[in-house]
């Protein structure tokens, strides 16, 4: 993650949260049948790889940025797909986040104790990812090979916190798990502003106050597993209780989170004083783009110029996990994570006098959006956003190819977070259509009578797909090859040529030159059997779900376009052309027809795949599967050609 991303667990205080006193809740003497495997009931083995048999969570907010956390469950693992629930990755910083203590247990199906693991067991390394190169945070981790099924796996471990800044939630169930009994309890200063919302549940706590401290305690028993459902996300399905509070104080800097603006003043505050060329560079910055007439022309030739001098490099350490690299610094170094990149892009910017905002996103292919009725901190990446008079920009500047004011399924269609000189402003990022996310190709078949063949094919590619082939630039040629094939699901060449062309306004194009030693399906006697395209414009089709609960994702709408030319060898005419279809659903169509031109001995095809709707709602997802079956249909019909008479 390029903002610093601290677990879910991480909590918000503020300088009036005293709770002097305080200490965890007691746990009672836990029943020997919870770590015994035959005394879950069958109701809650049901679909389930895994029951949590007892959890408690249990945290104390013990000061101004302060807070201890108490943690212990024992969970059943019933089968091999469960086994994961057997390790545990707790994330640390040497400065302001301990673990002060940790124990994990196994027991045998019978409750038989097997073995134990301690703080002193766990491997420590550094919570670097694909995407941070350094960072001061650490993770101690786990891992325990269940060696027979049923197994029980118990942990116990406390955290001590002294800079905290989200409350996160509790997500008390996951998929194919089961619930015995789960508890969940919080206790913070009456004046804190504490707040908690429920999303996929309807659960309440038991609150009790002394002495103007609140405790809330939340409890579950008995909750059956669930299945997972294809295409589904876990944020519209699990449940989870999201818990908030006002004033906060992270690594010594306090804020106010009762509101979105309260939230961008304190991120405002943090970029202050970073967000400036030196006056010599942004005079330089002036001259490149003088002969530049409109401002948008100018935020494009800035955004380009970003792109061709910086890179990006993910570095968290500190408050810098939040705070951006001095534009100065991006300057001069040529690189930055996704904060220091938006800032100096915003920097340039400032120096032809171009506004711009500083927006902080959850990003991800449809993943959650911020609520707005409901201010905290559920963001991991930082773009930019343009107010021209006449219409908005967007800027990526983490990517070297994205195209001008585009976006994609990293951080479309969800809300963002302006930071503005007067604080935070939630809006809404733009949504893209299907027109912006195009497939068109042409394809140029030349079959021989033997059944081999020669193919030319022109893609051209706009949004989520020229992101796709611009990947492919960085490859070397077999994985080029592998990954077209894959992108594809072509069948195998026996002769691959990959060839990048242009990519101009948004639209890559890309070419590719292919032989098939055997592209003739079957040779029967004076008949071949083909079937008459390269690759399929759709390739996937759904299981059937007669009783759908949740809705299906795509990641964008698209709009897919082939037309296919097939020369026949000499000496060969049509026997049967593929019938036309016209296949519809509510959501989206699908249409191909054939031509034969028999003075030219070519066979034509020109199909379009569309896709209205990224979201599919739960009651039109057996309208769908029955679509994407026709669909799978109508492009398994063949094209029969026979030599002549």
């Amino acid at each position: 993650m390029c903002i610093r991303y601290f677990s879910r667990l991480l909590l918000t205080t503020a300088a009036l949260f005293v709770l002097a006193g305080q200490s965890f809740s007691q746990e009672k003497n836990i029943p020997k049948d919870l770590y015994i495997a035959s005394t879950i009931p069958d109701s809650l083995k049901e679909d389930a790889n895994s029951v949590v048999r007892y959890s408690l969570k249990d945290r104390n907010i013990t000061g101004p940025g302060r807070a201890e956390e108490h943690y212990h469950t024992i969970i059943t693992i019933l089968n091999e797909k469960g086994s994961d629930e057997a390790e545990i990755a707790l994330q640390y910083n040497k400065k302001f986040i301990s673990l002060s203590s940790f124990e994990m247990r196994v027991y045998g199906a019978d409750g038989t104790l097997i073995k134990k693991y301690h703080k002193s067991d766990m491997y420590d390394q550094s919570a670097v990812d694909n995407e941070t190169l350094v960072t001061d945070d650490r993770i101690l981790s786990i891992s325990h090979t269940v060696a027979t099924y049923p197994s029980t796996i118990e942990f116990i471990y406390d955290y001590d916190r002294k800079s905290l800044m989200s409350l996160g939630a509790w997500a008390y169930q996951d998929y194919e798990q089961s619930v015995q009994n789960s508890s969940y309890r919080i206790s913070i200063n009456s004046d804190a502003g504490f707040r908690y919302k429920n999303f996929n549940t309807s659960i309440k706590p038991v609150k009790t106050t002394a002495e103007k401290i609140d405790s809330y305690t939340w409890k579950v028993s008995n909750l059956k597993a669930f299945k997972h459902e294809s295409g589904s996300q876990s944020w519209r399905v699990l449940p989870k209780v999201y818990f908030a509070a006002g004033a906060f104080e992270f690594y010594g800097v306090p804020g106010d989170m009762a509101t979105w603006q309260g939230y961008g003043k304190w991120q405002q505050q943090l970029n202050a004083d970073v967000c400036s060329l030196t006056p010599e560079r942004a005079e330089e910055i002036r001259k490149m783009t003088a002969d530049i007439k409109t401002d948008r022309e100018k935020a494009k030739f800035l955004y380009e110029y970003m792109q061709k001098s910086v890179r990006y490099v993910g570095i968290q350490l500190g408050i810098g996990g939040w705070k951006p690299f001095p534009a100065t610094f991006v300057d001069q170094k040529k690189y930055g994570d996704c904060k220091a990149l938006s800032n100096y892009m915003s920097a340039l910017l400032k120096a032809v006098n171009i506004p711009s905002c500083y927006a902080i996103v959850n990003a991800g292919a449809n993943m959650q959006p911020a609520d707005p009725a409901f201010p905290n901190n559920p963001f991991n990446h930082v773009i930019l956003c343009i107010p021209f008079k006449a219409d908005t920009a967007w800027l990526e500047c983490t990517s070297s190819t994205q195209a001008f004011g585009k976006l994609g399924p990293f951080t479309e269609n969800r809300y963002a977070l302006l930071v503005t000189e007067d604080g935070g402003k939630l809006v809404k990022t733009p949504a893209s259509t299907d027109v912006d996310n195009q497939f068109n190709s042409e394809v140029h078949i030349k079959l021989n009578e033997d059944g081999s063949a020669l193919a030319q094919v022109k893609i051209l590619s706009t949004g989520d797909y020229r992101a796709d082939y611009m990947g492919l630039m960085y490859l070397k040629e077999d994985e080029q090859k592998s990954r077209m094939i894959r992108m594809l699901n072509m069948r195998q060449p026996s002769a691959f040529s990959f060839t990048p062309s242009s990519d101009k306004d948004g639209v890559k194009e890309v070419g590719l030159e292919l032989e098939y030693d055997r592209f003739c399906d079957v040779l029967s006697g004076s008949k071949q059997f083909y079937k008459p395209r390269v690759f399929d414009l759709w390739q996937s089709t759904l299981p059937v779900e007669e009783k759908r609960k949740t809705d299906y994702y795509f990641e964008v709408p698209m709009l897919k376009t082939c037309v296919t030319t097939i020369d026949l060898p000499a000496g060969f005419e049509v026997e049967t052309l593929p019938t036309d279809q016209n296949l519809k659903f509510t959501y989206g169509s699908y249409d191909v027809k054939y031509v034969y031109d028999a003075t030219k001995n070519q066979v034509v095809s020109t199909t379009k795949f569309n896709l209205k709707n990224q979201v599919i709602p739960a009651a039109k997802y057996n309208e769908m599967q029955v679509y994407m079956d026709a669909i799978a249909k109508a492009q398994n019909k063949k094209l029969v050609i026979r030599r002549k008479a």
